[in-house]
């Protein structure tokens, strides 16, 4: 202490000396406070580096003293909370493999998104309404063309044509009145007590009849060729008196039911048939109640 107060010089100098290394102590951004881990980034490389992920929270390091393959990405703290760094930001780690996973992952494209649409019960209730006034119209159409049949047919070489496929015709055939009547009493005739089916069949033969090259070109010739037709040999034709059925299958077979196809000819009862020609020379089509139908 003697020496102290004898050169009052040399204690100002030890003084200004500690107060310097305490400021450069204190000012030291890669150090902190005593008790506290020091890092160095020059003793982590390669390997290393996780090592110095692990104590990045407790540790403060500027990004010019990293090396080896650890990169810096700096963030604000309202970022990723709890990596402080004087208090303004945090670094988070990132080796080249990570960085890129990160950008692959950012240039995956976006999964489609699937809509749903919710339709309403009382929507759906008037799409149904909709549906079925749809169907209930073609229905109408259908029968409105059943209960008034077209005055005038289509055909082509080998079968009857609808109305609409009528620009595809060969020729045409107008049915009269008397063309009518006669359909609808040889219907009845031939098959009072068969199937509705049965009875469209029947008409079925007569206009494939009149289409055909070997039969004649009119309903009637059609209908009174001789010996073509039992009931008109016997007189019942001219006796019966078309029921509704027989009405209603006629009409149908004229707007184009068809219950047998267009290159059927014949048809007898092999039960009442006397002479079964037809049965024997002619290729068999179908059967309708009692009636066998032969190409």
């Amino acid at each position: 202490m003697e020496i102290f107060k004898q050169n009052r010089c040399i204690a100002l100098l030890v003084g200004v000396i500690l107060v310097c290394f305490s400021a450069i102590s204190l000012l030291s951004p890669g150090r902190i406070n005593e008790g506290q881990n020091t890092l160095k980034m020059d003793k982590f490389g390669g390997a290393g580096h996780a090592s110095a992920a692990a104590l990045l929270p407790q540790t403060a390091v500027t990004p010019e003293r990293i090396k080896g393959t650890v990169k810096p990405m700096l963030y604000t703290t309202a970022a990723i909370p709890g990596h402080v760094w004087n208090g303004k930001q945090t670094v988070d780690w990132f080796t080249p493999a990570k960085l890129k996973l990160k950008a692959a992952a950012g240039t995956q494209p976006a999964k489609p998104k699937t809509v749903v649409v919710k339709v309403s019960p009382e929507a759906q209730q008037a799409l149904k309404q909709a549906a079925a006034k749809g169907s209930q119209s073609v229905t109408k159409v259908k029968t409105a063309s059943q209960q008034h049949p077209p005055t005038k047919l289509f055909f082509s070489r080998t079968k009857l044509l609808s109305q609409e496929q009528q620009a595809q015709a060969t020729w045409s055939y107008a049915v009269s009145e008397e063309d009518l009547l006669l359909l609808q009493k040889i219907v009845m005739a031939e098959a009072e007590g068969e199937p509705y089916q049965g009875k469209v069949a029947v008409a079925n033969v007569v206009l494939n009849r009149l289409r055909s090259a070997n039969f004649p070109d009119t309903i009637h010739e059609v209908i009174y060729q001789k010996s073509q037709f039992s009931p008109v040999a016997n007189g019942r034709l001219q006796r019966v008196k078309p029921n509704e059925d027989s009405i209603k299958a006629v009409n149908a077979a004229l707007s184009g039911v068809k219950e047998v196809t267009d290159d059927t000819y014949f048809f007898l009862s092999l039960k009442l048939a006397q002479d079964l020609t037809v049965h024997h020379s002619r290729t068999y089509a179908k059967t309708i109640g009692n009636h066998t139908f032969y190409k």
